[in-house]
Formats: C-alpha cells, structure tokens, sequence
C-alpha cells in the first residue's frame, strides 16, 4: 500500500468515526432537541480550536454480540481546546453510539483526559448524555465509573470542574457530576436520577414522569443538585463562558482581570434610601449588589433554589468575587437547611479558587420549626460557619441591616475571620430583635403594667436605641467601619486592594472533617 492509500485510508476512517452512530441515530438526536457530541463542542469552543484526541480507540468486549458492534470513538469525544482563548479540556457523550452508554474503553477516554487537564492546570468540562453503564462489560463498565469518581475528587479544588447534563444521566453516572463544582441543565433535555421512573413504580407504586423526577426544574428548584436552568443548549454554552470568566484556570492563579472601565470612587446615592424604614419591610438585595459592583454585572449560581440567599459572581476593579448576600425578599432572609447548604458550597468553591468573599448580611435568624430541627438545621447551619471559618481567602463583609443572635456570627463576623467588616448606618446588630429582646428582658414588668401595650413599645425602643444599631459592635472592634451606603463601593475596592497580598497560616493537618 502506497502513502497517498495510507493517508486516503486514514481520511475514510475519520470521517466514518465523525458520523458517530449514523445518520438515522443523528436525526433522532436532532429531533429531540439535542446538538451531536461534537456539535455541542463547536458551539461551545472557540471556531476551530478543538483539538480531539483518542479517535481510534475501541472496545474490546465480546460477550452478548459485542464482538458485531462497532463503536465509533466509543461513544465519547474528548479532547482539548480553547474558550475565549483560555485553554479547557473536555469530553462529550455521543448518545447516537450504543445510547452513549459507559464502558471499559469509554472511560478510559475520560479518565486520560481528566489526567491531562490535572497535569496541565486546566478546566475541565464534562457533557453527559448517556444510557448509563454499558451492561454487556459489566463489572468494567462499574469499574470505569469508579476511575472517574476518584479522579473528579482528587480534581476537586485543583481545577475547575463543569458538568453539562444535555441528555440522560442516570444510576451510578450521576455522582460524577455531584461531585464536580457546577452542573447545568436544559429544560426537556436533561434528566438526572439514580432510580429511574419505571424503577420507583415497581418498587413503591408511585407514578412520575422523567422530567418531574430529575428534570431541570426538579434539580434547580427542589433537590439543589444542579445550579443553572437554561432554555436551550445554546443559552446553556453562552453560560459556561461566562461561568468561566469569572474563574482561573486552576488553584495556583488568579482569575482573570478585566478593564470594563467603572469609576473606582463611583457613588450610588440612592443605597442611602434603599432600606425600608420599617424593620418589617423587605426589599431586593439584588438591587444593592446591582449599585455596588462593575457596571451592575452580576452572574447568579443556583437562582432558583434556596432564594432567602443570594450567592454568584461579580467584579469590583475588574477582579473576580463571590458574593454571599441574604435576600429579605424571601423568608425575610432567614437562615435556614438549604440556604446553609448552598452558600457553604459556594464559598468552599471561592476559596479553593483564589476568589475573594463578600458578604452582604441581613439576616433576622434561623428559620424556626419543627421540619428545619429534625432536619438537621443544626448540621446544615453548621456547614456554614465552617465554610466561613476554613476559608482564606479576602473576606469582606457589609452588614445592611439585621444582623441577630447566632445567625449574625454565621454571616462572616469578624469571630469567624472576616478581614473587613462594615456596617450601614441602618445595621442592628444584636442577639435578637427588639421585640422579642423586650418581651424577654422586661417580661414581668410588662405583665405588671397599668397599660402593658405601651409599656411594651416604650421597651422595645429602649432596646432598639441601645442595642439595635451599629456602634455598639463598632466600640467592641467586631466591625470596623459605618460608612454611609452610597461609598460603599469604595470602601470594598480599598479593603480588596490591601489584602491581594494577604497570607494566613493555619494548624497542619490532613484535612478538616466538616460537618456533612
């Protein structure tokens, strides 16, 4: 055989590789909605800037007709590319080949370029559409599962990790995604469960389709697992870009900086009125975040579930941070078992990826109840306060306006390290609310009372003007500033500036055991 046959031979192969399971299979993946595994790396990379790997490789099953199927790339696309010039690794599920269904070589694929983007220090994007193991490999299909497990945790806060539900996931196929830092999902497209409908039905008789089971909604709403909802798989690609904008490309570098050219000294004087005057009233913290950061910019993580907090990325200078903000829209920015869950997350995510921490604290306590306490409120909570205590990075804190009992020192108080604390003038820091202070405090002179209504309100106030408010906590030290709202802005970007060089050494030890 001649070179030019050889290369002529080549050709043939690839491009009878590229057609994955063949043009029927591609045309059901198309009518339900869904890009091929390759389209879906050209729409999310930049143009011509993937780089696929491990072509050729096969199974080498033979039992239960194995032995007549020909895989092409065996049923997954890895390789290498770009995303707004940043290097990234990824991997893609062919659906259209043997259902995308994992095997001993398919998860070889994976797992070799898991190793290459550890080597390299680069994000690694991981796009799941699958049947799930491979049954006729058994035992290697479940051990090539276990390979990547192992590999998306010793992964876990040295790069980034992205995992993109754009089909089935199902059985053991879902941890990988639970384990890595973000998961998306498109609405009647993904599905993620460990027992499948038909499988709860045999088993409790329950009734449930796919899509209310482990749909987009079920996962962003209700369980938590995953932290973005989008329409459409090219909603879902614009997303991840700008996810990873936000981030470095590995735990040794900074995120990238940008020059979106906001003044640095930028007032916002409508934050001076943004507070209700009424203690009882709520308002959008989100409207505070939109004042304070570069040009209003701000990319939410989880919107739809645990909504009393509000976390998600923004710039201040240009730079990456995360924000940690409870939102008195819902439950009056209450504290409560999901809301702990997802803000320790969050945090966790930051410091491991060299992202400053600012949190804006309105918070009138734990949520009260007998489901939250046999819950585990307390383990949940507690997640939290250790997230905040673990963390190393600049942790800035703004405190709007409540700030009571447990709650306030779960919020990034200076008790749990906070390098910057600040205050508004509306803040009130205390252990609990004046009403409830005072029906404490002066319960028997208020029941003694000639006029117990009055009474009451002329303690409450008491309270309120001796306690509720900042400078009580600002004597003590526990915060360092009251700065008027409309500076607030400024007052960030100073304290971000003197702490880029800040170090902290803490006790060796293999590692911590938080309380999960």
């Amino acid at each position: 055989m001649s070179n030019v046959d050889k290369i002529d031979q080549v050709k043939l192969a690839r491009e009878k590789i590229y057609k994955g399971g063949g043009e029927d299979r591609v045309k059901k993946q198309h009518a339900a909605g869904k890009m091929t595994a390759r389209e879906r790396i050209s729409a999310l990379v930049d143009a011509d800037s993937f780089i696929e790997t491990d072509i050729f490789v096969k199974h080498r099953a033979v039992d239960f007709g194995m032995d007549k199927i020909e895989a092409a790339g065996e049923g997954v696309v890895t390789g290498h590319a770009t995303i707004d010039g940043r290097p990234v690794y990824i991997y893609s599920q062919d659906f259209t080949v043997i259902g995308g269904s994992l095997g001993e070589m398919h998860a070889k694929k994976i797992t070799k370029i898991m190793d290459e983007a550890m080597k390299m220090g680069c994000p690694l994007i991981c796009i799941n559409d699958s049947g799930g193991a491979r049954i006729q490999e058994g035992i290697d299909a479940l051990a090539g599962y276990g390979e990547i497990f192992y590999r998306n945790t010793l992964a876990s806060g040295v790069i980034p990790q992205i995992s993109v539900i754009l089909g089935p996931c199902a059985g053991g196929a879902v941890y990988s995604p639970a384990i890595t830092d973000f998961i998306f999902m498109v609405e009647d497209i993904s599905k993620m469960f460990i027992t499948g409908p038909q499988v709860i039905h045999a088993v409790t008789g329950e009734e449930v389709t796919p899509n209310e089971l482990g749909g987009a909604s079920a996962h962003n709403e209700k369980s938590g697992v995953a932290h973005f909802h989008e329409n459409t798989e090219e909603d879902c690609f614009d997303s991840i870009r700008r996810l990873l904008s936000y981030i470095p490309q590995n735990n040794l570098e900074d995120p990238p900086v940008f020059d979106n050219g906001d003044d640095l000294n930028r007032l916002a004087s409508d934050l001076d009125h943004i507070i209700p005057k009424s203690p009882n009233k709520s308002y959008d913290v989100k409207d505070v975040i939109a004042r304070i950061f570069d040009n209003g910019d701000f990319f939410e993580t989880q919107p739809h579930f645990a909504k009393n907090i509000v976390t998600g990325f923004s710039r201040l200078a240009g730079r990456s941070v995360g924000i940690v903000a409870n939102q008195p829209k819902h439950k009056a920015g209450c504290l409560d078992i999901d809301a702990s869950d997802k803000a320790a997350r969050f945090i966790r995510f930051c410091d491991s990826f060299n992202i400053p921490i600012i949190s804006l604290t309105d918070v009138p306590g734990y949520l009260p109840g007998v489901d939250q306490e046999h819950g585990g409120v307390i383990r949940h909570g507690a997640k939290l306060l250790y997230a905040y205590s673990e963390a190393t990075v600049p942790k800035l804190n703004v405190i709007l306006r409540k700030a009571y009992g447990g709650a306030y020192i779960a919020m990034s108080s200076r008790h749990l390290g906070a390098d910057r604390v600040y205050a508004w003038p509306t803040a009130e820091i205390a252990v609990m609310g004046p009403d409830g202070a005072a029906n404490i405090i002066f319960r028997k002179e208020i029941e003694n009372a000639s006029d117990s209504v009055a009474f009451r309100q002329q303690k409450i106030e008491e309270y309120r003007e001796k306690f509720s408010n900042p400078y009580i906590a600002a004597e003590r030290g526990y915060i360092d500033d009251v700065i008027e709202p409309q500076a607030t802005r400024a007052h960030l970007i100073g304290a971000l500036q003197i702490l880029e060089g800040k170090r902290e050494n803490r006790p060796a030890k293999k590692h911590g055991n938080i309380p999960l």
